[in-house]
């Protein structure tokens, strides 16, 4: 392995090891404040962080475009605002797999909006991952088809819609990812703020919990986006690094299981395989492994 591809390595794997804690820190912090106060203070964590970064970049007056005004709507106000909710309602085994169906979602989305042909890998993805869904929200009573909790199902689910919308639109956007990325979180930032002034309040009974919206903001939202990019950019088979980030829900459950406690239900295992290996068959033609 030569060196560009060891650092590449270091960066992906980085990327997804933070991406598998934020889980059980999502659970945590929102033992201590309400999933709206999670979503400002983690948003105006990622904008401070980014705006480290963003300070090279020439046009950062770009961010106050009504596109990036609409992605910051979508990703990060909506699509966390859904996404904490579900959380709060689902065990984090559950919200966390259920979530994970976004790449699935975003080739259908892909089919209808950038006119990509749909064949039987995409079909077959979608009802993999379809199948994946009802193990999960029937908890393995397929037969009985009952919901334990059929709004925060439908929440978890619903964010993989918002971030497909995102996807596609920010797709579009030939502005340099640092300016999208750091215009999304400054107007993700405005419209949680806005949301708390009217529906709740910004003062916490427990401050230490900001240490966890601090971590969700660094890396769930902005800082990781960045390593991932990296070990994208320095990959010399991209479409093999980007299959790491599969590793990520496995390795989630292992912190959900240790540090929160959770007994690991066979449904949440079995739903989350069934969602990835639709995932996985999807991109199949696109990773080639090597003898």
């Amino acid at each position: 392995m030569n060196k560009l591809n060891q650092q590449s390595l270091i960066y992906a794997l980085s990327a997804v090891f933070f991406w598998s804690t934020v889980a059980t820190v999502f659970k945590i912090s929102l033992e201590g404040m309400h999933y709206s106060q999670l979503l400002f203070y983690s948003s105006l964590t990622s904008t401070i962080a980014l705006g480290f970064f963003v300070k090279k970049e020439k046009g950062v007056l770009q961010i106050f475009s009504s596109k990036l005004m609409l992605l910051g709507f979508l990703n990060p106000f909506l699509y966390y605002l859904l996404l904490f909710n579900a959380y709060t309602l689902l065990p984090a085994q559950e919200a966390q797999p259920l979530n994970f169906t976004w790449p699935i979602v975003l080739s259908l989305f892909s089919v209808l909006f950038l006119k990509e042909k749909i064949n039987l890998k995409i079909i077959t993805g979608l009802l993999s991952a379809f199948i994946g869904v009802l193990i999960i929200a029937t908890r393995g009573n397929l037969l009985e088809l009952k919901f334990d909790n059929p709004f925060g199902v439908s929440l978890a689910v619903g964010t993989s819609l918002i971030w497909a919308s995102f996807w596609i639109l920010n797709l579009k956007d030939e502005r340099s990812s640092i300016i999208k990325l750091f215009g999304g979180f400054f107007w993700g930032t405005i419209f949680s703020g806005i949301y708390i002034l009217f529906f709740n309040s910004f003062r916490l009974e427990n401050y230490n919990y900001l240490f966890g919206a601090g971590y969700v903001g660094l890396f769930e939202m902005g800082i990781t986006f960045l390593l991932w990019n990296k070990g994208l950019q320095l990959s010399m088979d991209k479409a093999k690094t980007a299959t790491l980030a599969f590793l990520a829900p496995f390795l989630s459950l292992v912190f959900i299981a240790t540090i929160l406690g959770e007994t690991i239900l066979p449904s949440s295992i079995a739903g989350l395989v069934f969602i990835v290996g639709g995932i996985v068959y999807q991109n199949m033609k696109k990773i080639k492994f090597k003898q």
